[in-house]
């Protein structure tokens, strides 16, 4: 499924199965996770795609060949294959093992093509063994939802009270993680948006609600999902001094401006930017060791437009994944 120009529809066609280089592997696609970052793609809120595109990065698929320089992969395995794709290797970032901060980075399905296919090839460093007790379905909301949602639960630190501020993929996964390992989430969600908030408690929260509503406590940290700026200045009223509210998208709308006595107190507010290798490593331990339920609608790899559809206006529970004909 290709992306010819922002804005459009993508487009069913048949390419030729893409050359598995001396760093790369080629892997017959299973299933490929649908992310609110590949709506941001399409819909050209992230700019200065490669074009055409094949969109998609939360690849699972089979090695069917490695090249001459891969290491700790064999053809047959299952592996997934992220968001972050590419990295130059000698920057200072890449040297301090922050290559997820890159200059040169390359990512899959944005400046590289990804997994809305059949086939698909990735560079080896950046390629992942996947937990047996997931089906491919389960695994490939893991590659992004989970990991990147990893990564902003990471930068919560030790925070026991957690509020999670837009309960779509990656918010389901890790109210899981979060519950598992005894903390408490809250979970806010558009106003007035029962099923979501049904959905939240389903997954682990302790209490879910409208953005709007005050919580029965104050929260240690904030994690927000949502890619909406004006909820920085409510989430920052809802944490406590010392806390943090960490920003996880790719993409946001501006951020308004607000009193700075809501931030006084040594409150924080950061983002978090892909993914390392290490968070890869971690998350995917957790994963193994945590029974995590993934809720994942399938699609036939040719109703990619639908599912964009879907997580567009708020149609799902979970994640969306492409899934290939075997």
């Amino acid at each position: 499924m290709i992306l010819d120009a922002a804005g459009r529809n993508l487009r069913q066609a048949d390419v030729p199965i893409p050359e598995c280089g001396p760093d790369a592997i080629l892997l017959k696609v299973h299933a490929c996770g649908v992310c609110r970052t590949d709506l941001h793609v399409v819909d050209g809120e992230l700019r200065h795609p490669k074009l055409p595109l094949i969109p998609g990065h939360e690849i699972v698929g089979t090695v069917l060949e490695i090249g001459k320089n891969v290491e700790g992969f064999a053809c047959g395995e299952r592996i997934g294959v992220p968001w972050l794709g590419w990295t130059c290797g000698h920057c200072r970032y890449c040297r301090s093992g922050k290559e997820n901060l890159c200059d040169e980075a390359r990512f899959t399905g944005y400046t590289l093509d990804g997994g809305y296919a059949e086939y698909a090839v990735a560079d080896h460093r950046y390629c992942f063994s996947l937990p047996d007790r997931y089906g491919d379905l389960e695994a490939a909301p893991l590659l992004c939802a989970g990991l990147i949602g990893y990564r902003a639960f990471a930068a919560a630190g030790d925070a026991n009270n957690i509020g999670i501020y837009g309960f779509g993929a990656a918010a389901h996964i890790i109210a899981q993680v979060a519950a598992w390992q005894g903390r408490k989430v809250f979970a806010f969600t558009k106003p007035g948006d029962e099923k979501a908030q049904r959905f939240a408690l389903s997954m682990g929260a302790a209490w879910s609600g409208g953005s709007t509503d005050a919580p029965p406590e104050e929260m240690d940290a904030c994690i927000l999902f949502a890619p909406v700026g004006a909820l920085v200045p409510q989430a920052l009223t809802r944490t406590v001094k010392g806390g943090v509210v960490v920003c996880a998208g790719i993409h946001m709308s501006d951020i308004p401006s607000f009193p700075y006595s809501i931030l006084w107190g040594e409150r924080t507010v950061r983002s978090v930017a892909n993914l390392t290798r290490r968070d890869g490593e971690e998350f995917m331990s957790i994963a193994s060791n945590t029974p995590i339920r993934v809720e994942a609608t399938p699609y036939p790899l040719e109703s990619a437009n639908m599912a964009l559809d879907d997580l567009r206006n708020g149609r799902l529970d979970g994640a969306a994944v492409l899934v290939t004909a075997q």
